[in-house]
């Protein structure tokens, strides 16, 4: 393998353009693009790559570029594209779409605030508004992440026990733009470690059927609860894909937490994307001064990985969430499960949530040391605390 220098972006696209030609001896592959800063250099990447089999259509709009890769799937391709902020507002239908007809498109997010007021910066709310959309969704903290997710999310979603989208997602110019060490694999080995894709309920003359058609409540019921059932199955078929990879690449790509100086902290953070990468130093700093602190990398948002999260904070007293995001009147989107996977269990625990970055602030070791002293001051959590914020 090969260790370049490389943005986000062109990690992204590589990633996808190699995944996507490993599926050359079966039916190919089909990318619908359409572009929106900050991950146009994706879909730039891919329409430059030179397909054995399949095809780059450019479209009129996100909804449409979705459209394509559903149209594709149900076809038998491999399908991806790659999207942010507004623009998966407008792709969302079909996002869903892509969910409920179980075709494992792979969308890589690039969050960016949403708009008006126009805010080109990272902020993960755009793709958590889809976290009820039947998709799988892992937020990377670097861009070697982001290759070794891209390609496993192409052996999972298309694992016939599961046939669901998923989302592979990184953040606005912390990631997207910025360049890092980053290993891209080789063609041959990525042919080792995807299986041509097979869809067991492709579109098919001779076997004519079909699609998206009227149901009754009972029937589209039956469909959501074979959905929910899936889910339950993701974990071990990603523990699967995840071990393959590794002896495939050598490398191992993560488990859904990450778990960091956690067994005896009294005081844990929670974080996910690049926010994990600082709080891990502020983390080993503080240790390496004798304070019991350990913090938790959130690598799977969808599905949720309770039982990892609260088998990494069971000795703490006090654990903080730095959430990039937010519900408005609620708080942190990550804060908000992980408070109801804790109701009932844990009503020891102060779970108090930090709102940092959002819309794109820079999220410093000092404002990380902010959020620990409010944190070791409280004997009850309160309500979500904004940082960042200018008097």
């Amino acid at each position: 393998m090969a260790l370049e220098v490389v943005t986000g972006n062109h990690a992204a696209g590589y990633a996808l353009s190699v995944g996507g030609e490993a599926n050359r001896r079966a039916r190919g592959v089909c990318c619908g693009i359409y572009p929106i800063t900050p991950q146009t250099e994706i879909v730039e990447f891919v329409a430059r790559f030179k397909f054995s089999k399949g095809r780059v259509v450019h479209v009129e709009s996100e909804h449409s570029a979705m459209g394509v890769c559903i149209g594709a799937g149900m076809n038998g391709a491999r399908s991806f594209t790659a999207s942010a902020a507004n623009g998966l507002t407008y792709m969302a239908e079909n996002i869903f779409t892509a969910g409920y007809y179980r075709v494992p498109v792979v969308l890589v997010g690039v969050n960016r605030t949403m708009g008006p007021p126009w805010n080109i910066w990272a902020d993960q709310s755009d793709t958590l508004m889809l976290r009820d959309g039947n998709c799988i969704q892992f937020y990377c903290e670097d861009n070697q992440e982001v290759v070794d997710s891209i390609l496993l999310a192409f052996r999972l979603g298309e694992d016939r026990r599961i046939l669901l989208p998923v989302m592979v997602i990184m953040e606005a110019f912390i990631m997207s733009h910025t360049q890092m060490n980053t290993e891209l694999p080789e063609q041959g080995l990525v042919d080792r470690y995807l299986p041509p894709f097979d869809l067991p309920h492709r579109l098919d003359n001779a076997r004519p059927s079909t699609v998206g058609g009227l149901a009754w409540p009972q029937e589209t019921l039956s469909m959501r609860v074979e959905v929910d059932e899936v889910f339950r199955q993701i974990p071990a078929v990603y523990d699967e894909c995840r071990q393959a990879f590794l002896d495939v690449f050598g490398r191992d790509v993560g488990g859904f937490t990450t778990p960091y100086e956690t067994e005896d902290a009294e005081l844990v953070l929670v974080a996910s994307g690049t926010i994990a990468t600082t709080t891990r130093e502020v983390v080993k700093k503080r240790r390496a001064a004798g304070e019991k602190i350990g913090m938790v990398k959130v690598k799977a948002f969808r599905p949720f990985p309770e039982k990892e999260l609260l088998g990494a904070v069971k000795n703490a007293r006090k654990v903080g969430v730095l959430d990039r995001n937010y519900a408005a009147g609620i708080g942190g989107i990550f804060w908000q499960d992980l408070r109801a996977a804790a109701q009932g269990k844990r009503d020891d625990l102060v779970l108090q949530d930090y709102l940092v970055g959002v819309c794109g602030g820079d999220v410093t070791p000092d404002l990380i040391e902010e959020c620990i002293e409010d944190l070791r001051g409280r004997r009850k959590a309160g309500s979500p605390v904004w940082k960042g914020i200018e008097a």
